[in-house]
């Protein structure tokens, strides 16, 4: 696995290491899910002014996960929308129940 991705197939196999904790991805669910509230509130209301408040949930409990759980950089620094979609296939995994084969799959790689 590489750590400086070329594709988005690498760069999946680089996120998911860097999510090996399940704590590290439950706290990207509740702060997408949180996020992904809030904007919809906010432009449902029809204060846009607070759209910046999403983007500090969301990230907020990630970027906690990554530097005092996972002791990582968050991807995103790098890779913002590889890191972006990936945090909803990551969901779609963990909805799912395949979160942790996946976990193991590429760490076993």
């Amino acid at each position: 696995m590489t750590t400086n991705p070329t594709n988005y197939a690498e760069f999946w196999d680089f996120y998911v290491s860097e999510h090996r904790l399940p704590l590290t991805r439950l706290l990207h669910l509740i702060g997408t899910t949180l996020g992904i509230a809030l904007l919809v509130f906010f432009v449902a209301r029809g204060q846009w002014y607070f759209f910046p408040v999403f983007f500090v949930v969301g990230y907020g409990f990630a970027w906690f996960a990554h530097f005092v759980i996972e002791k990582n950089k968050p991807a995103s620094f790098r890779f913002p929308f590889w890191s972006f979609i990936s945090d909803f296939k990551m969901i779609g995994f963990m909805l799912t129940g395949k979160m942790g084969a996946e976990v193991e799959r590429v760490l076993a790689g």
